[in-house]
Order: C-alpha cells, then sequence, then structure tokens
C-alpha cells in the first residue's frame, strides 16, 4: 500500500493530475490487476448476503416505492430488479430499487475505521451495469473488487462524521471507481466521474439522527444512482470541478477539517492486488454495527443477571463511536421513545440491549415491532440503560492491530440488592476473529432463513447455484444473479407519484 498524503491547493498552485486524490483513485480502477482467489470467494458471499436481506425487505414500504418508481423507467436491455421476473429498467433505476431492498434492515455488510461505511452498497450499482451492458461474472468480480477497495481506503483516511457528513459521500466515489474498472474505462473518464460522483453525493448526517426516516435506506442507492450518471455523462466527453478534494474552495478546504488540514490516504501500488473487502465483516442481527457484539454479550448476561426486574441500572462503557452515534451521548431523545422509528430503533442501542437482554437474541423483524417496543417492561429497562466514552474502547476501535481491535464495550448492571455483575465482548460472534466467523456456509444459511416463506425453494436453490458459479457466468448471463417472488410477496402499492401522472 501506499500511502499519500492530501491537502487543499490554493487556485494559484498548480497540482498536476497524476499528484491528486481523483486520479490516484482512477489509476487503481484502471490497473489490470488480477482479482485473487480469496477476494472472488469473498465477492460472492456478499452478493449471497445482499440478496438474503433484500429478499426480507422486499415487501417493506420503502423497497415498495423504490420498486415503483423504478418500474416508471423500462429500458432494454436494462437491468433487473428484486423480486421481479421480466421487467428489465435503466441500471441507474435498477439500483435506486435493489439497493434500498438491500439497506432497508441495516443487516449486511460494515467497514469501520475512521468513518463507517457499508461497502456491500457498491454492489447495487456495479451489478446494475454489468446486467445492462451484458459483462460476464469475471467482469463484475473485478468491478466489485475495486469499488471496495475504494470504499475501505477513503474509510481509513477520512472521517466524515466528524463534520456531520453522511457516510455516503465516500459511497459515490467509489461505485463510480467500481463501474470504471468494470468497463474498463481509461484512468481519465473515471478520473472525472469519481470526482462528479463527490459533488453530488455529499449530503448531511442528519439522515442518522434524530427521527430518522425511511432516506437511510434511500441513501446509499442515490449515492450509486448518482455514480451511474456520472460515469455516463463522462462518458459522454463531459468533465467534473478539479480538483474534488484538494480544491481551494474543494471538500477538504469547506466540508472536512479546513485549508491547513492533512489526511493521509492508503491505495494499492500499480500492480498490487485489491483485498480491501477482506477486511471487512457482516451482520448477524439486523442493528447498526456497533451494537452486533453488545447483542450477543446480552444473550450472555441475561441468564446471569436473572430477575430483569431487579435491575437499577445499566452502563455500557464502550468506544466514542458507540456512545456518540447509537449512544445516550447523541442526545436524541427518539432514542428512549417507544413510538420511534424503526431506523431510529436501530440507532438505539439503549433498546437493543433491554429487548436483547429480555429475549436472549434478535430479530430482524419482531425485535422492532411496534407492540414489542412498547412493552412496558421493555421500556423500564430501556431507561434505565445509559452509555459512557471509554478512552480504552475507543483507541482499540481505531487500532489496525487485529489483536486489538474492538468493536464492542464493558457492561454493567446494578442490581437494587447492591450487587454489581459486569461482563465485556470485544468482537462480535461474525466477526472474522469473533467466536464463530461467518464462512460460505453462514452465508447461504442467513439467504435461506431470510428469504424462507418468501422465495419459493427452487428459486432458492437456482439462485445460490448462479452466485456460487459467478466467475463461470459468461456475458449477457448476469440476470442469474436476480431473484424473483410471488406478487403476493411484494407488498402494498403506495400512492402513485410524479411518474405514475396520467
Amino acid at each position: 500500500m501506499i500511502t499519500h498524503d492530501l491537502r487543499t491547493y490554493k487556485s494559484a498552485e498548480h497540482l498536476p493530475r497524476e499528484d491528486q486524490l481523483a486520479w490516484k483513485i482512477a489509476e487503481v480502477a484502471a490497473d489490470p490487476v488480477a482479482v485473487e482467489p480469496a477476494v472472488s470467494e469473498m465477492i460472492i458471499n456478499r452478493i449471497i448476503d445482499n440478496a438474503a436481506v433484500a429478499a426480507a425487505s422486499v415487501a417493506r414500504g420503502p423497497v415498495a416505492s423504490a420498486r415503483a418508481q423504478a418500474l416508471c423507467h423500462p429500458m432494454k436491455p436494462g437491468a433487473t430488479i428484486f423480486g421481479l421476473a421480466n421487467d428489465r429498467v435503466s441500471p441507474e433505476w435498477a439500483v435506486w430499487a435493489n439497493g434500498t431492498a438491500v439497506r432497508e434492515l441495516d443487516f449486511h455488510d460494515t467497514f469501520l475505521a475512521a468513518d463507517y461505511s457499508h461497502p456491500g452498497d457498491n454492489i447495487p450499482p456495479i451489478l446494475a451495469v454489468a446486467q445492462h451492458t451484458g459483462k460476464s461474472g469475471a467482469d463484475l468480480i473485478r468491478g466489485i473488487a475495486t469499488g471496495y477497495e475504494i470504499q475501505v481506503n477513503l474509510v481509513r483516511g477520512i472521517c466524515l462524521h466528524e463534520h456531520k457528513i453522511d457516510h455516503i459521500a465516500h459511497l459515490g466515489p467509489s461505485a463510480a471507481a467500481g463501474i470504471g474498472t468494470l468497463l474498463n474505462l481509461p484512468t481519465e473518464t473515471i478520473y472525472q466521474a469519481v470526482q462528479q460522483a463527490l459533488h453530488v453525493t455529499t449530503t448531511a448526517r442528519q439522515s442518522r439522527k434524530g427521527e430518522i426516516s425511511s432516506w437511510k435506506a434511500f441513501a446509499p442507492s442515490f449515492a450509486g444512482k448518482m455514480a451511474i450518471e456520472a460515469i455516463d455523462r463522462v462518458m459522454r466527453g463531459e468533465g467534473a470541478p478539479s480538483p474534488a478534494w484538494e480544491g481551494e474552495d474543494g471538500f477538504i478546504a469547506y466540508l472536512l477539517s479546513g485549508p491547513n488540514a492533512r489526511y493521509q490516504m492508503p491505495l494499492p501500488g500499480r500492480g498490487e492486488a485489491k483485498r480491501a473487502i477482506l477486511d471487512t465483516y457482516t451482520k448477524e442481527h439486523s442493528a447498526e454495527y456497533q451494537s452486533q457484539a453488545l447483542i450477543d454479550l446480552a444473550r450472555c448476561m441475561g441468564p446471569k443477571i436473572g430477575d430483569l426486574s431487579q435491575i437499577d441500572s445499566i452502563v455500557i462503557h464502550t468506544s466514542h463511536h458507540t456512545h456518540y452515534v447509537i449512544g445516550t451521548g447523541a442526545n436524541d431523545p427518539q432514542k428512549m421513545d417507544p413510538k420511534a422509528s424503526r431506523e431510529t430503533l436501530d440507532h438505539s442501542i439503549m433498546y437493543i440491549f433491554a429487548v436483547a437482554l429480555e429475549d436472549g437474541g434478535w430479530h430482524h423483524e419482531k425485535s422492532y415491532a411496534p407492540e414489542r417496543a412498547n412493552r412496558p417492561e421493555t421500556v423500564a429497562l430501556w431507561h434505565k440503560i445509559s452509555t459512557t466514552e471509554d478512552p480504552e474502547w475507543t483507541r482499540r476501535y481505531h487500532s489496525q492491530d487485529p489483536k486489538v481491535k474492538a468493536f464492542g464495550g464493558r457492561v454493567e448492571v446494578k442490581l437494587k440488592d447492591g450487587r454489581v455483575i459486569t461482563d465485556a465482548l470485544a468482537l462480535a460472534n461474525a466477526y472474522p476473529d469473533g467466536a464463530r466467523p461467518f464462512v460460505r456456509e453462514n452465508y447461504v444459511n442467513k439467504f435461506l432463513t431470510l428469504s424462507d416463506g418468501i422465495i419459493a425453494s427452487a428459486e432458492q436453490t437456482r439462485f445460490l447455484q448462479a452466485a456460487e458459479a459467478l466467475e463461470s457466468l459468461k456475458a449477457g448471463e448476469l440476470a442469474a444473479l436476480n431473484f424473483t417472488v410471488g406478487a403476493d410477496r411484494l407488498g402494498v402499492p403506495r400512492p402513485n407519484g410524479i411518474f405514475d401522472w396520467k
């Protein structure tokens, strides 16, 4: 890996293209380096993972809305939509529908470093373009490997959260780079598209704070949609504002840490394999990633505590990110409100830990049901829980040493009789270094479980066979990575919008 020094340049200073971050990203994307077998295997795992969570959400309101919008934009050859057998739409609208389905339940893969990300959000836009352009499985693998590589390294090098910028600002450029690799575009074209995608996907962090709405699921789809449009526009000979990151009025100077800031951005050197996907991890539970280890810890602590009504207070000692994003450090009263949306409860470790203690586990639907959130004993327990930042857990969160890195915390339970029960867990069980790391069998089981009763058994088998044979899928065969469901499984359509106007 090469670490690039990133800073702002005044307009009077000449910054050659070759020294700009967007050009360096484009060079990585255009590098024809071979994809390692372990990377190809993990890409297949994540395609299965995305399909699993998309199947579980295919009937939910936001997904039905996105699908209805997409269907207003038919195109041949076009790209497929999850759940539908024969409909083809333009690729940017396919990612609008499919990306929302993948993101709706907050249940797919994650990478946490200086910032947050769900790098599996790169797959829908790259797949949609691959289907529309008749690419092969091998082409798709190359494109996805780039998408993950760029996103993971942007997340390593640049923190968006401290400036209250949503993390899709890293997704637009990474998806554009991945599409560039897929289409074997020249460095110049990818360079322009990456910058265009950055400019149009920089949005406020409010989408994940306060009254969190369904936009949280649409936001990555928007970034993927913008990445496709950026590539299309640049392929037609248009350019982008440059330099996007380093310009005097650019991303660093006015949206990040200011004109005097410097960032250290790692990227593979020429000829170096793209392996970043191997540093990412998926979720066993449908909740914010920082809650994964704490759900596992709650399952262990419940029997030790016994009668939960005897709890006086619970304090979760954890990292800065966990405390301020999904803990009481966020100062969001909505995180303690039984009437809060599913998206808000998903970002409340107080609610999640209470339910996991009571139920001894977590379910992607039942754990968020309104009747579950409004159960009086749950509300009482929930409101006894608080979080606090522990510098040691913050240090471990940011550590690059796999033996030190941690995304969990230490829980201190005080009982009414004065006893104190404590326990800690650093890593979720499903994490690569956890107690039960996810392997292909786990991804397949996750797909079969989440799609049970939604996708017919024969269709489940067909999809899994196609996904596991990805490397051998020929040009034009990538529609096999779609799945279909019966019309009765697609949910109730929402009211018509502008695109349906008659």
